[in-house]
């Protein structure tokens, strides 16, 4: 949404490459999107590390556009981000996926994208469209960054798992929490703006301070969290980890169930529903993109409805569209947010430098 290097599709991601679409195009290894004319039939989309999607629907991309995607991955969505800003008016692809509502405000203050309202955007939720006046972005998908825990750890333990952030502050869960730094994850960032919205302007340092008491530990991204710190996941329990508590996503249960051989009947972790923030993610057009016009089929095809249903099991992210249907696997093992805590995008542009500082001179320094 670490982003954003997120849930169990990374490690799989990981495994295919920097070029995980229909094809490569050149093997150059430059990231044009094109050779200049506007009529290249490669476009380049740049993302986080986590995006994936399914070989058949971008080659049904392909067919009925004619456009080849390249895929250039940039590491956690801010580090991403903070490329795009670097090659501002001469950007490394067409189309950049992967800024969220915690980070949106630094890209639309920098001028990344050209407006551009994609076809079908009357099918995605209103609540996403944060840009819904001038286009320049798309909405793509929403996600829930939450509290994971281990169910065989507490279930040892003869412990309830916490529930909520206040929780997280008693004696009993001492020690067990791993969180993604705020300066440079997406899920830290996230994390640290659900404390916002929870405790207020004022009432989150002292939380903070209380956590970091208790004993709370700082990574600084998911990768590292959930895979080498995390005891609930399959990478952490290889790593021997031993923390019970990682800040994730409310459909990170899933990822558990899909890649474990056997497929266990019950997801081996568990969410914390009152801990959750809500994150949307979107892509734009990139301001002097070489191929604008395959930018353009490429964001219609990020709402189609074939290309929303294949997120859930590749990226374990939320359709935006309407008539996107969830798969059962997803909906079986992940879990429903009713009530995410959440953060008005003006709020998050004026504040989060700040917030990041305070919270850093807090829980790092």
């Amino acid at each position: 949404m670490n982003t954003t290097t997120r849930y169990g599709a990374t490690a799989l991601a990981a495994a295919l490459g920097v070029c995980v679409l229909a094809g490569c195009g050149g093997s150059d290894g430059k990231a044009s999107g094109g050779s200049g004319d506007g009529d290249s039939k490669t476009v380049t989309l740049v993302s986080h590390d986590s995006f994936n999607a399914s070989d058949a629907v971008l080659k049904a991309f392909t067919k009925e556009t004619g456009y080849t995607v390249k895929v250039l991955k940039s590491g956690d969505a801010g580090a991403a981000l903070n490329q795009e800003i670097l090659t501002k008016g001469s950007p490394r692809g067409d189309v950049f996926f992967g800024v969220d509502n915690t980070l949106l405000s630094r890209a639309l203050d920098n001028g990344l994208f050209t407006p551009y309202e994609a076809k079908g955007l009357d099918r995605v939720a209103a609540g996403t469209r944060l840009d819904a006046d001038e286009h320049r972005v798309t909405p793509v998908d929403t996600g829930d960054i939450c509290v994971n825990y281990d169910k065989k750890y507490f279930a040892d333990k003869k412990l309830d798992p916490p529930k909520s952030f206040d929780d997280l502050l008693k004696p009993a869960y001492k020690n067990l929490l791993v969180t993604e730094n705020a300066a440079t994850s997406s899920p830290g960032l996230g994390f640290l703006l659900g404390t916002v919205a929870t405790y207020g302007e004022t009432g989150y340092q002292d939380y903070w301070k209380k956590l970091k008491s208790n004993g709370v530990k700082v990574v600084d991204g998911w990768e590292q969290a959930y895979n080498e710190e995390f005891s609930g996941s399959a990478g952490g329990r290889k790593a021997k980890a031993d923390r019970p508590l990682v800040v994730s996503y409310a459909s990170s249960p899933p990822v558990e169930v899909l890649y474990a051989d056997p497929q266990p009947t019950e997801a081996p972790t568990g969410v914390a529903t009152g801990t959750c923030f809500r994150q949307i993610e979107f892509a734009g057009l990139l301001d002097g993109a070489k191929n604008e016009k395959g930018g353009k089929a490429l964001l219609d095809f990020l709402i189609s409805k074939q290309f929303q249903e294949d997120m859930p099991l590749n990226m374990f992210v939320n359709p935006v569209a309407k008539d996107a249907e969830l798969p059962e696997l997803f909906t079986e093992f992940g879990a429903v947010v009713d009530e995410p805590a959440t953060v008005a995008p003006e709020k998050i542009a004026k504040n989060r430098e700040q917030w990041v500082q305070s919270w850093s001179s807090l829980v790092v320094k």
